[in-house]
């Protein structure tokens, strides 16, 4: 693995424990019935409104793909199922139909992780029993919690811009000083309620060199760096990559940022978006907050969903 240049290290299981709780603390007092979504109140809604200035809009998520690759050995299954070429009838009114089946928490495809996706000593975020998941879904804290949709004010931290390359490689985890640096840098901050994106350059490198094994190496967060993100009050992270960086830096925990957002903080994660396209738009306007708008399925039950995500500048 290729060192961090910024220095946080490796984590034992004890000082994991230790970084656990230090994020629990350091989150809002009080019961939220639908984890942090609930800091995005009306009144943020409507200032991040106010960061709509030239209406124009791209998506944050990347092509559904139904074709293996080295990262997606399960892809998504597109059949078509109705109307097609070699079986139309040539007269009267015929419909095209399809159908569309997905691994939603794959390593290709982007999507939103609920809170019950995380199993964490036997418990979901807040204490939830883990016996909640049944064979016929989530009896509590399924992705139903974000039915009415996620809209709130997104910024986007571009690391690989702050280090001054085009991608961080496979391995590389990035580290509260960097999301420091980089508000710095691209004068922006990020605080309560935000939808906070960080970008690591992972689907740049995918689209360049072709996709590799990302359940094997990839970049993310340190866990470190979730003490900060506790601190500033988001409600929402996500990633171009799986958040979480391969291989794991704790020691026998193999996904330590998942276990301290969707568990300890009940942040809803966004896996596997792609920045390419908004990131010119946020360099040519100089500007790194646009009005961001998340429409999950209404799937009761659901662990996830593929999303979409639309950001509006």
């Amino acid at each position: 693995m290729t060192p961090s240049p910024t220095g946080a290290g490796r984590l034992d299981r004890a000082a994991f424990d230790d970084l656990y709780r230090r994020v629990v603390a350091a989150a809002p007092a009080g019961g939220r019935p639908r984890g942090a979504l609930d800091t995005i109140t009306a009144a943020r809604v409507l200032a991040a409104v106010g960061e709509v200035r030239t209406g124009r809009h791209v998506s944050l998520a990347a092509p559904v793909t139904t074709r293996a690759r080295a990262d997606n050995p399960e892809p998504a299954r597109h059949p078509m199922t109705g109307a097609v070429a070699g079986r139309l009838r040539g007269r009267g009114l015929e419909f095209a139909r399809d159908r569309i089946e997905m691994n939603v928490h794959g390593d290709a495809d982007s999507h939103l992780d609920a809170l019950c996706h995380v199993v964490y000593d036997g418990t979901l975020h807040g204490g939830v029993p883990a016996a909640t998941l049944t064979e016929t879904g989530a009896e509590a804290l399924s992705v139903a919690l974000a039915g009415a949709g996620i809209v709130g004010r997104g910024v986007l931290l571009d690391i690989p811009g702050l280090r001054g390359v085009p991608w961080l490689e496979p391995g590389e985890w990035v580290t509260a000083q960097e999301l420091l640096d980089a508000e710095a840098a691209q004068g922006v901050r990020f605080g309560p309620g935000d939808l906070l994106f960080v970008r690591v350059g992972h689907r740049r490198r995918r689209r360049d060199l072709g996709a590799w094994d990302a359940s094997a190496a990839r970049a993310g967060l340190h866990p470190g760096a979730v003490e900060l993100l506790a601190e500033r009050g988001i409600a929402v992270l996500g990633s171009d990559s799986n958040n979480d960086c391969a291989p794991s830096p704790v020691d026998g925990v193999g996904f330590p940022v998942h276990v301290l957002a969707v568990h300890a903080l009940g942040i809803h994660l966004l896996d596997y978006l792609q920045f390419e396209e908004v990131l010119p738009l946020c360099t040519e306007e100089g500007r790194w907050s646009f009005l961001c708008v998340i429409a999950p399925l209404r799937l009761v039950g659901g662990t996830g969903s593929p999303v979409s995500p639309i950001a509006v500048l």
